[in-house]
């Protein structure tokens, strides 16, 4: 496979760095009024003519989560309190993912 020109990569401490900076003129933004702001959107050619149909929305709220005491080896843990802020979101994202492939086999 030809290596794409288009495509860059960066390292996680380059990453970092570039999500510090951001191209956004704040400015502009807090000096742009909701007049302004139709206009531009009325503009778009993207949004021209959409109208949003919220007579079939659906609230949806998340589940209640239950909490429980769990013992884990300190590996395990030691591994996804290195992949940094969020370990316990992603222990209960792959746990997630696991209940659902074995709920899939069992159909």
């Amino acid at each position: 496979m030809k290596k794409d020109k288009d495509i860059k990569n960066y390292s996680a401490a380059e990453l970092k760095a570039k999500r510090r900076v951001s191209r956004t003129d704040l400015r502009k933004v807090d000096a742009t009024t909701d007049v302004d702001l139709e206009r531009l959107i009325a503009e778009d050619e993207d949004e021209r003519g959409l109208v949003p149909d919220w007579t079939r929305a659906k609230l949806v709220l998340p589940q209640a989560r239950q909490s429980v005491h769990l013992r884990l080896e300190k590996e395990v843990i030691a591994f996804f309190k290195s992949q940094g802020k969020g370990h316990i979101s992603r222990m209960q994202a792959v746990l997630k993912a696991y209940v659902e492939a074995h709920r899939e086999q069992g159909k």
